[in-house]
């Protein structure tokens, strides 16, 4: 669930060939102001939209029917126009003239294709869930029903109709999300398994293509694609990317004029926060530890599936240590699941994360938890816990947090031992996906500006519920709101707020912060837009000065 999904946000941007000023560091002078050169922590693990699990910076190559703009605002994508019955069920999309990379005109079948091949069940979309709402797309990810039975057709080449079960509040803001873009049937075809496995096998719909993308690489570039629909509004001619995986060595490049945009450690926070170039970035994204309900030693699926057990583990941890002094990077303490700056209550414009508050589950209240711990141990008839704790080591947070986690909970919790695996992403991904973990240190990044983008995680059946928990209620919540009280925002909005409520109450789920990541960033760049949900980075509009 590093978008795990990583995470959306653990890709971080740089700047190649600027003169750097401002900041009173080395100086590289270089005279391409059409380069940009963005760094990431880890490499892309894949260009296949229906496989992908998350689209920080690929939302730059492949577009939908919009685009994500300023403030999570929507904007024009391949769409020029589109309709809405009035019951809100159908919605009907006029396709602009617009190409692949390739040359090849973008066509209304281009969408279903796309979208039939991501609920198809061998393509294995880790994404598959976001379509429930689409008339059948429940079925058929149940594999009750064929792919063509999704409520998708193209009846001309120029326009796209989708059917709902029912109105979906936010549906307009998740068709910018590249998951609901196009996919060229004839290229897929052409290159069968070698399909999007390098950059030259797959052909893009946005601003930029791939280029020099192995599949295994630290380095690869973002070119102008000359064959957009938008390409003058396009400024840049290349964008550079290599995996730095250390702030120290972020930072040396930075000061050699080779980065402009480079994320910082706690420690470099410290000593940097007054200067000119220092730049914050908040994100919708969560780290949290995901519980196995479904674990399979016997003594530890009794301690995950109980409550009391968890309320500890969660009481133990002093979220105010962690943002400040174990990270010191600007994170926020956090008030349930759903982050804050997400979205806010139509009635009175109140933050979710304010209305989410269940009393006693996420403060640090260490005489609380030994009460809670003693009483959970009884109940399971344990004496002693040895629990392993899962987490990737690409994380850049990673290794400081689960030392704090183990440290803490050793010794404030008698007769719990902490095993620490701390392992490559993939690795770390496939142990979670087989439930072969006791506890999971994750994190999620909101792919829309709606709360639905972190309340389906928790759902009987999500692809990303790693740890099986099911809670009826829940459910239910989650599905009323999704249902019969979309078009109530008001109703919609409680059933939310009760069901996060529920998740926050069990603590199936433990909140440790909200991310914000600190940058050192040169004055030279401009026109990025950064969203702390869905798309982050968009560099459509970005141009060097």
């Amino acid at each position: 669930m590093v978008k795990a999904k990583t995470i959306v946000a653990s890709i971080f941007i740089g700047l190649m060939s600027v003169v750097l000023v401002a900041c009173g560091h080395g100086n590289s002078a270089k005279t391409d102001n059409k380069t940009l050169s963005l760094s990431a922590t880890s490499q892309l693990d894949t260009i296949d939209i229906s496989r992908s699990d998350g689209y920080g910076q690929t939302g730059n190559v492949f577009e939908s029917f919009y685009r994500l703009g300023k403030n999570g605002k929507v904007t024009p994508g391949i769409a020029k126009s589109a309709t809405v019955s009035k019951d809100g069920k159908i919605w009907t999309f006029k396709l602009r003239e617009a190409k692949w990379s390739n040359g090849d005109p973008i066509t209304a079948q281009d969408f279903v294709y796309s979208w039939r091949r991501s609920l198809t069940p061998k393509t294995e979309s880790p994404y598959s869930y976001l379509f429930s709402g689409v008339k059948n797309a429940d079925q058929i990810i149940a594999g009750k029903m064929p792919p063509e039975a999704l409520g998708i057709s193209a009846p001309r080449k120029d326009t796209v109709v989708v059917k709902l079960d029912a109105p979906i509040a936010y549906f307009k803001v998740l068709m910018a999300y590249p998951l609901f873009g196009p996919q060229n049937e004839r290229v897929v075809k052409k290159y069968g398994n070698k399909y999007a496995t390098k950059s030259e096998y797959q052909v893009y719909s946005g601003p930029f293509k791939i280029e020099n993308w192995d599949g295994v690489g630290d380095t690869w570039s973002f070119v102008k694609n000359n064959n957009y629909w938008d390409k003058k509004a396009v400024k840049l001619d290349k964008i550079n990317y290599q995996v730095v995986k250390s702030n120290n060595t972020g930072y040396q490049l930075y000061q050699q004029g080779k980065l402009d945009l480079t994320p910082l450690s706690s420690e470099q926070v410290k000593n940097l926060k007054k200067n000119t170039d220092f730049k914050s970035y908040p994100y919708s994204v969560v780290r949290f530890l995901m519980y196995n309900f479904k674990d399979k030693n016997k003594a530890n699926y009794l301690a995950m599936n109980n409550k009391n057990i968890r309320l500890a583990l969660s009481l133990t941890i002093d979220r105010a240590i962690v943002t400040k002094k174990v990270l010191g990077n600007g994170s926020t303490l956090p008030t349930g699941f759903v982050p804050s700056q997400l979205a806010n209550d139509p009635k009175n414009g109140r933050d979710f994360a304010q209305e989410q508050v269940v009393e006693n589950t996420v403060d640090y209240q260490p005489a609380l938890a030994q009460k809670y711990w003693k009483k959970g141990l009884k109940e399971i008839g344990q004496k002693h816990l040895t629990l392993d704790l899962l987490a990737s080591n690409d994380q850049p947070d990673s290794e400081a947090l689960t030392q704090y986690l183990q440290s803490q909970w050793v010794k404030k919790l008698p007769g719990l031992k902490i095993n620490v695996t701390n392992i490559p992403n993939k690795s770390a991904l496939n142990r979670a996906h087989n439930g072969d973990f006791d506890i999971y240190l994750s994190s999620w990044g909101g792919d829309f500006n709606d709360p639905m983008t972190f309340m389906q995680i928790p759902m009987k059946g999500t692809s990303y519920n790693y740890g099986k928990w099911d809670n009826a209620k829940y459910n239910q919540l989650v599905k009323m709101a999704a249902s019969q009280d979309t078009n109530d925002g008001n109703k919609r909005w409680e059933d939310l707020i009760n069901a996060a409520k529920v998740v926050n109450g069990e603590q199936a789920i433990t909140p440790i912060y909200q991310q914000t990541t600190a940058y050192l960033q040169s004055p030279r760049v401009h026109g990025i837009i950064h969203n702390t949900a869905g798309t982050q980075w968009n560099y459509k509009y970005a141009y060097l000065k």
